[in-house]
């Protein structure tokens, strides 16, 4: 019985240490998402994702911070402005194509480990992971 309870207590530990390591891994909500991404045909505009956060950059015109969830093949961002400035709409709206600025919906149509295609009625953004 006491051998019983060792080998109880062992699985019970190593069950423990192996769900407390997944928990505090970086990164885990972004699932196939995390990391940076540029766009296609350009070498100023990059969208990155960590945790529940997204990072919209234009080399040209600055960055924008917001908050994302993926669910099945949609990709909701809520995107967010410190100081309310106009450069963060136009960077998200113009630069971008992406719209509303706090509101954004699009559907992935291709997600694996080196490519990100995102549509949203007839328009296509395509990334590669950076």
């Amino acid at each position: 019985m006491a051998r019983f309870f060792k080998y109880f207590l062992l699985s019970l530990f190593a069950i423990h240490f192996s769900l407390l390591f997944s928990s505090c891994q970086e990164g885990r909500e972004a699932g196939d998402l995390l990391g940076q991404w540029r766009m296609d045909h350009t070498d100023s505009k990059y969208i990155s994702f960590s945790g529940s956060l997204v990072w919209i950059k234009d080399l040209n015109m600055g960055a924008v911070n917001g908050n994302f969830q993926h669910t099945g093949d949609s990709l909701f961002i809520q995107c967010y402005s410190e100081k309310a400035e106009k450069k963060d709409t136009t960077l998200l709206e113009e630069s971008f194509g992406f719209k509303p600025f706090n509101n954004i919906r699009v559907k992935i149509a291709a997600l694996d480990n080196d490519q990100l295609v995102i549509t949203k009625g007839s328009q296509t953004w395509s990334f590669h992971k950076y």
